[in-house]
């Protein structure tokens, strides 16, 4: 089921240019059409419904070159695949990359694995012979176009492998753009910013300015106040076509008071209201609430409503946890969820780590349908009410933490790990049991000594190798544990 808000999302460009040697065309009949037609079948298969592909053609010589740069910067685009086609000048690339700056792959693909050498050895025209080669010959430029990229200190990546039925390549390429739409989309959104830091908790302080800086992420700062004036507004009506979709959404225990139920609907009608009114992409709050009860009403009554807007792609973050809001949004954008969580407990017994958190959780990747259980406080909180009780579903996880990096911002913390069957927690919070392949005393002791906060975002799937390159992109440290 769908919340009334969604992220808007503006589609990704991706320029696309290939390269050749103009003085090859007329001494070899044929090889221009075959590379260009080459070029074509890489522009369908990077194609999607998410991105606009802006096709470049194949670029020969340098003064072609000059005019595509131009072209890149009209076209506004977001990364730039280039596919070095055969042998071709590292003059004809150069003016694209310094013009479009943007992040460049180098996409080295011969047309099938390997030359057929008992037909190429039987043909009788020798200058057929060398065109057939050349069609071959694309991995002859590449150190060439890196030497001269490296000296510059212009990044590029690359790709190598078959135009054809070669699904490592093809799979890495996937993960090129899927990491550029990611960083593409932060630095689309805005972060919504209610409430201030849970006292005390200093590894959560965030420097605002790097996370626009380094993400292009837009800040909102929120007023309780304001989603408290939205919740005087909601009718009736609303309230009971929230509490339909809860039942849709969630497990309602039966000892969960109606009551409690409609105070959590008229938060989250407003919380939706709020969203949209500010066009958010990302959240994350903390608020007392105490000496206010119409405050102390809402902020108890908010982690359904925030639950929904995190299973519907807004991921909201508790404990004013900035650097964990965006870690969900990445490993939402990846489809793979993001569930806020830290350390629990341990079980040596069974050598694995217990980890969890109270407030929303994420509906996409849990073993069962979430469910909503009544907490008559919230520990280390103001307040009572509903909360909500999961397991992240079993099988391969990845843990992200953002953490803050005096020279680069920021950097990524990563660990892959498998959420297994076992005993848990049922406090009304998320929990999970996590075992990694180095045991669970190493795991902790490595993990903490990366220096992240306590808290990370998990999510489905080993997905390490992506988001390596969503760091690269975004030019900041990549650790993995184990």
């Amino acid at each position: 089921m769908r919340t009334e808000v969604k992220p808007k999302q503006r589609k990704m460009r991706v320029g696309l240019i290939g390269l050749g040697l103009e003085a090859y065309w007329k001494q070899f009949e044929g090889l221009q059409q075959r590379l260009s037609g080459y070029l074509d079948i890489v522009c369908d298969k990077v194609g999607s419904s998410s991105r606009i592909i802006v096709n470049l053609g194949l670029l020969d010589s340098p003064q072609k070159a000059i005019s595509a740069a131009h072209k890149c910067r009209e076209q506004d685009i977001d990364i730039l695949l280039v596919y070095v086609t055969t042998y071709a000048l590292s003059s004809t690339l150069l003016p694209v990359v310094r013009r479009a700056k943007v992040p460049v792959v180098l996409l080295n693909l011969q047309p099938a694995a390997a030359i057929d050498y008992k037909t190429f050895n039987r043909m009788d025209d020798r200058t057929a012979m060398t065109g057939e080669w050349l069609a071959y010959c694309s991995a002859c430029p590449v150190p060439e176009i890196a030497n001269v990229l490296t000296r510059l200190s212009i990044p590029f990546h690359q790709v190598t492998g078959v135009l054809h039925d070669d699904v490592l390549c093809w799979t890495e390429i996937e993960q090129w753009l899927q990491s550029a739409e990611v960083v593409h989309v932060l630095s689309h959104s805005t972060l919504g910013l209610m409430g201030h830091y849970y006292s005390g908790m200093l590894d959560i302080a965030t420097d605002l300015s790097q996370v626009s800086g380094r993400f292009g992420i837009h800040i909102e700062m929120l007023e309780v106040d304001e989603l408290s004036a939205m919740r005087r507004e909601v009718q009736d009506d609303d309230i009971a076509a929230k509490m339909n979709a809860f039942e849709q959404f969630f497990l309602l225990e039966k000892d969960c008071p109606e009551e409690e139920l409609r105070r959590a609907a008229r938060t989250a009608i407003a919380l939706d209201r709020l969203v949209r009114r500010y066009d958010l992409g990302l959240m994350a709050y903390f608020y007392k609430g105490t000496g206010v009860l119409e405050n102390e009403d809402t902020m108890s009554s908010i982690i359904l409503g925030t639950s929904m807007l995190t299973g519907n792609h807004i991921p909201v973050a508790g404990e004013y946890e900035v650097k964990n809001a965006i870690a969900m949004k990445i490993m939402d954008l990846l489809g793979v969820g993001g569930s806020f969580t830290e350390y629990y407990a341990m079980d040596f017994n069974d050598d694995v780590v217990l980890m969890g958190h109270d407030g929303p959780g994420h509906p996409g990747i849990a073993q069962d349908k979430i469910k909503v259980r009544p907490l008559h406080v919230y520990h280390g909180k103001v307040g009572k009410g509903v909360s909500v009780e999961m397991s992240v579903m079993q099988g391969p996880v990845t843990l992200l933490s953002i953490v803050e990096d005096k020279q680069d911002g920021f950097s990524f913390l990563v660990a892959e790990g498998e959420s297994v069957s076992g005993e848990i927690l049922e406090i009304g919070n998320t929990s999970s049991r996590y075992r990694f392949s180095i045991g669970a005393r190493s795991f902790v002791e490595r993990w903490n000594a990366a220096g992240p906060a306590h808290h990370c975002a998990i999510g489905l799937g080993h997905q390490s190798d992506v988001l390596a390159k969503i760091a690269k992109l975004l030019g900041i440290p990549f650790t993995k544990i184990g």
